[in-house]
């Protein structure tokens, strides 16, 4: 078991930067391949970014590649999501998982909203 908690949320304006938090606690942080998602009201909770256990390597889904930077702290049992130039479409609530298996998270956290305003 392990517990994911988000933070960083809030109201930007669209071009801004907000940096997402994840805490992780129970087992062994470094067991698992983390990931980020979003889901906007109405639509389907989409895969945003992942990063492996040991950092070596990061996946981002399109639209948000170069806006967006996943990295982790296995000593602290945190990752982060950096994200630049914000756009009023990233507008959602923002949830940290866990990889339990292959492309199966099992672990969530709460989520935390984001919304960007024009």
């Amino acid at each position: 078991q392990v517990q994911l908690v988000e933070s960083g949320g809030g109201l930007v304006q669209a071009g801004g930067s907000l940096r997402l938090s994840c805490a992780a606690s129970g087992r062994t942080f470094t067991m698992y391949k983390m990931g980020w998602f979003r889901q906007a009201p109405e639509k389907e909770r989409e895969f945003v970014a992942a990063i492996n256990r040991n950092s070596d390597n990061t996946y981002y889904t399109d639209s948000v590649k170069g806006r967006f930077t996943i990295s982790r702290d296995n000593a602290k049992n945190t990752m982060s999501l950096q994200m630049n130039s914000l756009k009023p479409e990233d507008t959602a609530v923002y949830y940290c998982a866990a990889e339990v298996s292959q492309g199966n998270y099992g672990y969530w956290g709460q989520g935390t909203q984001v919304t960007v305003s024009s």
